[in-house]
């Protein structure tokens, strides 16, 4: 942010807090226009935002590839206004040549930082592993029972290694009292080597001689870099203690995923719904739920930020490669994906259409089911009033291939409306400190942050006995001029439904079914979108074929639908 833009969102800032009930006119004390920023790992996106008359609007946007500069393209954003609607920019005092100075929302996000988990047992290690997974951190193991003593000081040595996570069971087990007093002196060794290192010690590792000889003093609380972690059980592990611990070491905690659970939950109190967030970006993806406030308690949120949802992760392994395969219809082998996977890693804006949209998408759904597995407790919620998809991700694919990929992996029985954060405005407005500012700013632009998908029904508890091409329900909308619609088990529905329509849907099966409760007569409110209405008759959880043949062929059966033109 330049010096004087960053001036003018401090002044900004004040001013709102200390005239938001003046009276709206010529001229006022609080800007009418600003920028929206969200510089990404793989996407810079740029957001103008005005108010040309009681409430703010979203006046355009534009994204482009990181590292594009942000001047320019908010240049070419006035200039389109200016062409537009000159008028309104003169209004609004939005000029090519002066639109830099404008007050900023700006969130940066960059690589996932790097954190060594390092443990007296592999019991240990994956007990600290699995905590330190549903966080922003990029993860590095080693245990004594899988790397010798130089392996383990190498990886604590290394350059992009941030912090080191350091455990054992409290009190130790068997397998761990032989090892307890090296990685004690080894982990104390690297934080007298690595003056900058965080530590975060889970267990008895301090109270050990072998760290106050490494770390040339016993620990004593007084360093700031060296935490004090939960102990760590035999049987579970610490969790939400120490993820807090973990994300508090964070170098950027005003990141574009943590500022937009803010933004989140200002937007579930404005639309009083419950609100559900999947982000999929090139380093990470975010899972959160936000409820609107209960009286004067204020709202309530669960969110998982985590580096395993990355769409292509940092290393991309043989595991990492066979996920993505598991979501493709093409011939491409494990070498050949790996490869495109690498590419995509690298060149994440090229060979974006044709094969290249359907390679992202799989790779989207592969960290769609990373993001399910990183998160049960939100999975076991009730499905959500709207769920909105943010990220590069979803950027190039079909509003049904869309509602296909989330039907797919995040999978609950009931009712939920689509949306898209088209512009990436939540994470910028989510740097607002001010509640009630936000919340303001959130309600105003409530109808332009969000681009409708369509909605999604998802089927439960179909009989097994009924699971070929055999009719099994009926659809009906209100007002549908088409009629009915057959509904057929273990297969999924298009039906039309325009952005801004709202219909009721009345399904009505031959036996019991799940949809947010069992019945055999459902009746939920639909919203349309792009993608229109969307009712998946399929197992919950999926169940794909084994055999690899049999495999692609249901994916591409169910792909026909979603993939216009789509011939496979």
């Amino acid at each position: 942010m330049n010096e004087r833009a960053e001036a003018a969102t401090h002044a900004w800032r004040r001013r709102m807090a200390d005239g938001r009930a003046g009276s709206i006119g010529p001229v006022t004390t609080v800007p009418r226009a600003l920028l929206a920023i969200d510089a990404g790992s793989a996407t810079t996106s740029v957001a103008l935002l005005g108010k040309p008359w009681k409430r703010w609007r979203l006046l355009g946007s534009l994204a482009a590839p990181a590292g594009a500069p942000v001047d320019a393209l908010a240049a070419t954003l006035a200039a389109r206004l200016l062409s537009t609607d000159p008028r309104m920019a003169v209004e609004l005092s939005v000029a090519a040549e002066s639109v830099a100075d404008l007050p900023r929302l700006e969130t940066i996000s960059g690589p996932a930082p790097t954190l060594a988990v390092l443990g007296a047992s592999r019991r240990a290690v994956g007990l600290l592993e699995s905590v330190a997974a549903r966080t922003p951190w990029r993860i590095r193991t080693a245990s004594p029972e899988s790397h010798d003593p130089r392996e383990m000081t190498e990886l604590a040595l290394r350059p992009e290694v941030s912090a080191i996570l350091v455990g054992a069971g409290d009190p130790p087990g068997p397998d761990e009292r032989g090892w307890l007093d090296d990685l004690a002196g080894l982990v104390g060794a690297a934080t007298r080597r690595r003056p900058e290192l965080r530590v975060v010690l889970a267990g008895p590792v301090a109270a050990r001689a072998a760290w106050a000889e490494g770390a040339g003093r016993p620990f004593d609380g007084s360093q700031e870099r060296i935490v004090e972690g939960p102990p760590l059980g035999m049987r579970s592990g610490p969790d939400e203690p120490l993820r807090e611990i973990l994300e508090g070491l964070l170098p950027n905690a005003r990141g574009t995923r943590h500022t937009a659970v803010r933004a989140l939950l200002s937007l579930a109190d404005a639309l009083d719904r419950t609100v559900e967030l999947i982000d999929i970006g090139l380093d990470g993806g975010l899972r959160a739920v936000a409820s609107p406030g209960v009286a004067d308690q204020g709202p309530a949120a669960v969110a998982v930020r985590t580096a395993q949802a990355a769409l292509v992760p940092g290393d991309v392994d043989d595991a990492g490669v066979d996920s993505v395969l598991a979501w493709t219809t093409g011939s491409l082998d494990r070498h050949r994906m790996g490869d495109r996977l690498m590419d995509l890693r690298l060149q994440p804006w090229a060979d974006v259409s044709g094969e290249g949209a359907r390679l992202r998408l799989a790779a989207t759904r592969a960290a769609l089911a990373r993001l399910a597995a990183q998160t049960p407790d939100i999975g076991a919620m009730p499905s959500p009033d709207v769920t909105i998809v943010a990220g590069g991700a979803f950027a190039v694919a079909p509003a049904r291939a869309v509602a296909l990929a989330l039907a797919d992996t995040i999978r609950r029985p009931g009712v939920t409306q689509l949306a898209t954060d088209h512009a990436r405005l939540l994470g910028p407005i989510g740097t607002i400190d001010d509640p009630d500012e936000r919340r303001d700013l959130v309600a105003d632009l409530a109808d332009d942050l969000l681009a409708p998908i369509g909605s999604l029904v998802v089927v439960a508890n179909v009989p097994s006995g009924r699971r070929t091409a055999t009719r099994v329900g009926r659809l009906t909308l209100d007002g549908d001029r088409n009629g009915r619609h057959d509904l057929v088990a273990g297969e999924v529905a298009f039906v039309d439904l325009p952005p801004g329509d709202r219909a009721f849907a009345t399904l009505e099966f031959r036996d019991t079914v799940q949809v947010g409760h069992r019945a055999r007569r459902v009746a939920v409110p639909v919203s349309g979108g792009v993608a229109g209405l969307t009712v998946d008759l399929r197992d919950v959880p999926l169940r794909l074929p084994e055999r690899r043949d049999r495999r692609r062929a249901a994916l591409a059966a169910w792909g026909e639908l979603a993939w216009p033109g789509d011939e496979r």
